[in-house]
């Protein structure tokens, strides 16, 4: 990091206050993200955290030389095999298939892909490594068939989501497992009916728990130190906790994670996302009504810590918030790709404002205030201005797209081609001197959302 870049604050989930980032290599960062398991679309809920995460890393890779991120694929869980059963279909075909959609989404809303992507269905034999270990250590126990980590034997569970174990037990389920110790336990691998999914052991043919899967994971690629781990604030209990736990326990002389970032729940018009109430909403349900850059505007208007309400006004709000910023481009002649954006931002010199708002706790609705602020001197025709905008931006994964192909490129195959026949038509119409033609078919296309504009050159078209 050079002397002229701002400090990176980060909030730290378990110290619970925002302060200075610190890497534990100044040469090489690494960050492990909870990523999907794989049985179904994924929902703007999740993709919010994906979000998060991405301009995370984005800033980071600005900030460092060298920046490994890792975020992994559950690809063996009950509600998988569960799903799979009930489709009657074969659960690597179901997790290859969900894995690619997921894939498919991210890359559309701009979501870089990761350095390394392990599935836990790869690491068995690492998890049940560490499970040994924990056997070994006095923290985990055989009882039933299942392995089960004890939370007695490590005194500061609880310590990452605020909960002790006295409120721990007392909130548990009234049917508690009987061969569990104590009510907190969790499973670190539990039997495998001879129809379900598993793995041979020394506890017997089964399948790992949900949470040693990502501290086997992360251990693997990252080791027993790293310096950021980071989810939806539902992870944060039991599954973070229960990470922390099981990794400190395996490893006594490591920190596991030395920040924890969480971003908080997404709400769909004011109410918890939920099937029952119809607001239950995928990725693709909403990249069917406007385009990726908009829903990915949607998601950083909010702070990733502050509870996000999601509406299709606020969608909206976000499109037109785009053509307002795509038009300030065009005014200050800027013509971007995805490509050149990619290769301007390992030289662009960043806007301070807007770096030192992202280095504030990922402050994203004051980087989009400073952008508004270049956008209105890039309408004026301020060139650098325009410039600023669009690196600025860019480092949020924003203005991916020509102006051109933002105005006339998110308009469907088949109303182009209404399009140009209906300007084609009115050309003919004013060759003809038949103006109220020509009018009416203006009209015509403005009643559709299209603006024309007459140039020497011919007649050029956008959304308006």
């Amino acid at each position: 990091m050079h002397d002229s870049t701002p400090s990176l604050l980060l909030h730290d989930s378990q110290r619970r206050s925002t302060i200075p980032f610190t890497p534990l290599d100044p040469t090489h960062v690494k960050v492990y993200y909870c990523g999907p398991t794989v049985y179904d679309l994924a929902h703007i809920g999740n993709l919010r955290a994906m979000i998060t995460a991405d301009v995370l890393v984005r800033l980071l890779r600005h900030l460092y030389p060298r920046v490994t991120f890792v975020r992994n694929i559950t690809d063996v869980d009950d509600k998988i095999i569960t799903r799979a059963q009930a489709q009657k279909e074969d659960i690597s075909a179901l997790t290859r298939r969900t894995t690619a959609d997921f894939h498919a989404d991210l890359d559309a809303v701009g979501v870089l892909p990761p350095d390394i992507e392990p599935r836990a269905t790869d690491h068995i034999a690492e998890m049940q490594a560490m499970i040994i270990r924990l056997l070994d250590n006095g923290h985990a126990y055989v009882a039933d068939g299942h392995v089960l980590f004890s939370v007695e034997s490590f005194p500061s569970y609880g310590a990452l989501s605020g909960r002790n174990l006295d409120e721990l037990e007392a909130g548990a389920r009234v049917e508690i497992a009987p061969y569990k110790k104590s009510p907190g336990d969790f499973v670190l691998w539990k039997p495998s009916a001879p129809d379900q999914i598993g793995w041979d052991s020394p506890w017997g043919r089964g399948r790992p728990g949900w949470h040693i899967e990502c501290s086997a994971m992360s251990y693997r690629y990252l080791g027993e130190n790293f310096d950021i781990h980071g989810g939806g604030s539902d992870l944060m209990f039991p599954h973070h906790e229960n990470e922390r736990a099981q990794s400190l326990c395996c490893f006594p002389c490591s920190h596991f994670a030395n920040f924890w970032i969480h971003n908080a729940l997404l709400l769909v018009n004011g109410e918890k996302m939920s099937k029952s109430l119809g607001n239950f909403l995928t990725i693709r349900d909403v990249l069917a009504q406007a385009p990726p850059e908009a829903l990915r505007l949607l998601l950083l208007s909010t702070h990733y810590r502050s509870t996000l309400n999601y509406t299709h006004d606020h969608l909206q709000e976000a499109r037109r918030t785009l053509d307002r910023f795509y038009r300030a481009l065009e005014a200050a002649g800027i013509s971007s790709s995805p490509t050149e954006t990619k290769k301007s931002l390992t030289t662009a010199k960043i806007p301070l404002n807007v770096l030192n708002a992202l280095c504030h706790d990922l402050n994203t609705p004051e980087v989009l205030t400073e952008l508004h602020k270049l956008a209105n001197q890039a309408l004026k025709g301020d060139h650098q201005a325009g410039l600023a905008l669009h690196y600025g931006a860019g480092l949020m994964g924003l203005l991916q797209t020509s102006p051109q192909k933002w105005f006339c490129g998110m308009v469907s195959h088949e109303n182009t081609e209404i399009i140009n026949a209906l300007i084609t038509e009115r050309l003919e119409a004013r060759k003809k001197r038949d103006f109220a033609r020509a009018d009416a078919l203006r009209d015509q296309l403005h009643t559709m959302g299209i603006l024309l504009e007459d140039t020497p050159t011919g007649t050029t078209w956008r959304r308006a």
